[in-house]
């Protein structure tokens, strides 16, 4: 990195953090500082949204997915237009006129406290570890490639966000979302602008589409029932609609966002704007993956993207063979290049096809290579993180972009770090403040619960620095974060389901159905019975079918039943 890297860098975190602090300055009670005082307006609620969403993990996990597997993984998004429309004409509705602060009080009017309070810790627990991870994920991957200390990374982002956010609450979350969506789509439009420009002069935009095509990496939609695969326009449509439902419905990092709105058509809008640019903005993510994969196909790259993992070997037994690997691709890399321009010079279809089918050959033969190196990374240290999906674009980055860009990438993936963390410790905040601690002391002011949301987010700050500090890398991140939630959301979803559609069925029956459920789904996960995204289907018809079948068995009225 130059100097004019790090002047960007700092200065764009720099201003996030200054803006933020100022804007929001001034909150006088709870109201204000959890709600925003109910000044959002739509864009600023679907950009922050978004924001949420999009953590640094998405903008460095969803290229290197690409950039192996292709563009499949945007059916993982086919439901949230869906989810975006129930919710706007279900949900919110009911959260606005309650005039709630969480969407946890919700359940305590249509159930009982216990159930409120059992949401509520589903939530703080879920939340509570996305949180560590939203600030591991860019530290460890930055780290590894920088060698920067990861301890301090992840001290230096979790305070960051600390500062701005315990000082203004809702508000600064919201308008420092606007700033961090800024710096994220100008750099990643310049990303992928940068990388056309790398490719030869041959290789315009369409041919660079079928040497993707060719190698599989286009292939978006998948209509197979194959539980084996994980992202199926299935798996997508159905799977995905009930996690949106659930992340954006009842996860209050979410529901905070637009409980700040103006009015319900200004948090109707807001998110009916994400649902419209939310999968747009997820198959470009993915096509910056892929145009690297195909400036891979003219530049040579690592054997393996993890520099970490290199090390290990190179430093074992195994180095002379991890050394006849690399020197093996090399020679496949320069074969690879002539092949792919003499495609981009041929007009005779025949010629092209047999080309194409050469080419195909030899990225298998590569990705065998990469396999080969991985098994040996394995062998050299069975504990080595032998995935590198989440270093092939920070790779790219640091590697080949120009002197300042490399700063406004950096600035990119911390800022999102930062949005994501932002929202996440202001919810974890406010629920601790609002379902919890309200609810079980006496009557106090409006500004003494703002001074305890304060207190509440500082300490969960805190305890996500300390979960990023321990926290170990997992196959893809943003699967990880996705798993995470696909174990608590369905159970949680169904919760609310029931609250909004199911009328017969009390808190006793719901309260007990969830403690069932979540063993059940928690083991279905244990045991790999099913692709993590139907676990949010699964969790929801599981508590809904179990309350029910609770009510009926064990109505209310008979004392020394199960519900009593």
């Amino acid at each position: 990195m130059g100097k004019i890297d790090w002047i960007i860098l700092i200065g764009t975190l720099f201003f996030i953090v200054v803006y933020g602090t100022y804007k929001s300055r001034g909150s006088k009670n709870v109201t204000d500082y959890l709600k925003g005082g109910n000044e959002s307006r739509w864009w600023t609620i679907g950009l922050s949204v978004m924001a949420t969403q999009a953590s640094a993990i998405t903008f460095l996990s969803t290229p290197g997915q690409a950039f192996h597997d292709g563009m499949g993984f945007v059916q993982f998004y086919f439901g949230l237009p869906i989810a975006m429309v129930v919710i706007c004409l279900v949900f919110i509705p009911i959260y606005h006129r309650l005039q709630v602060f969480t969407a946890y009080e919700y359940l305590e009017t249509r159930f009982d406290l216990k159930t409120r309070t059992l949401t509520a810790i589903l939530f703080l627990i879920q939340r509570g570890l996305a949180a560590g991870i939203t600030i591991f994920a860019p530290s460890i991957i930055l780290s590894a490639v920088l060698g920067w200390n990861l301890i301090y990374l992840n001290i230096i982002i979790g305070v960051l966000v600390i500062i701005y956010t315990v000082s203004g609450g809702t508000k600064a979350v919201s308008v420092t979302q606007k700033q961090q969506m800024g710096v994220i789509f100008a750099g990643m439009i310049f990303a992928f602008l940068m990388i056309l420009n790398y490719l030869p002069l041959d290789i315009t935009f369409s041919k660079a589409l079928e040497i993707a095509g060719a190698n599989g990496k286009m292939d978006i939609l998948d209509f197979s029932f194959d539980f084996e695969n994980r992202y199926t326009f299935w798996s997508g449509i159905i799977g995905g609609t009930f996690l949106a439902l659930s992340y954006f419905g009842t996860d209050q990092s979410q529901v905070q966002r637009y409980l700040s709105g103006k009015s319900v058509k200004e948090s109707q809008r807001g998110l009916i704007f994400n649902g419209v640019l939310k999968i747009p903005m997820q198959f470009f993510i993915l096509l910056v993956g892929v145009m690297v994969f195909v400036f891979y196909q003219f530049n040579s790259s690592p054997l393996h993207f993890n520099p970490s993992s290199v090390k290990v070997v190179m430093a074992s037994e195994y180095a002379s063979d991890y050394q006849a690997l690399s020197d093996e691709k090399r020679v496949l890399e320069k074969d690879l290049k002539t092949k792919q321009i003499a495609y981009a010079r041929s007009e005779a279809s025949e010629e092209k096809e047999t080309l194409l089918a050469e080419i195909s050959a030899l990225n298998t033969s590569e990705d065998n290579l990469r396999e080969q190196s991985r098994a040996l990374i394995k062998k050299a240290n069975p504990d080595a993180e032998t995935n590198d999906k989440d270093y092939v674009f920070i790779h790219f980055i640091l590697n080949n972009l120009p002197r300042g860009l490399i700063g406004l990438l950096l600035a990119v993936i911390l800022s999102a770090a930062m949005s994501s963390t932002a929202s996440e410790l202001n919810a974890l905040g406010s629920t601790t403040a609002m379902d919890l601690y309200r609810r079980n002391v006496h009557e106090k002011s409006p500004k003494h619960y703002m001074n305890a949301s304060k207190w509440f987010t500082l300490l969960w700050g805190v305890m996500a620095i300390g979960v990023a500090c321990v926290a170990n890398l997992f196959d893809n991140l943003i699967q990880l974060v996705n798993i995470i939630g696909s174990i608590f959301y369905g159970n949680v979803l169904g919760i609310f389901l029931l609250a909004f559609f199911i009328k017969f069925v009390s808190g006793r029956a719901v309260f007990i159905a969830a403690l069932i459920t979540q063993v059940i789904i928690i083991y279905i996960w244990w045991i790999d019975l099913m692709p993590y995204l139907w676990l949010n289907l699964a969790g929801c018809a599981i508590v809904m079918g179990i309350a029910m079948v609770l009510q009926v068995v064990f109505p209310p009225n008979k004392p020394k039943e199960l519900l009593e």
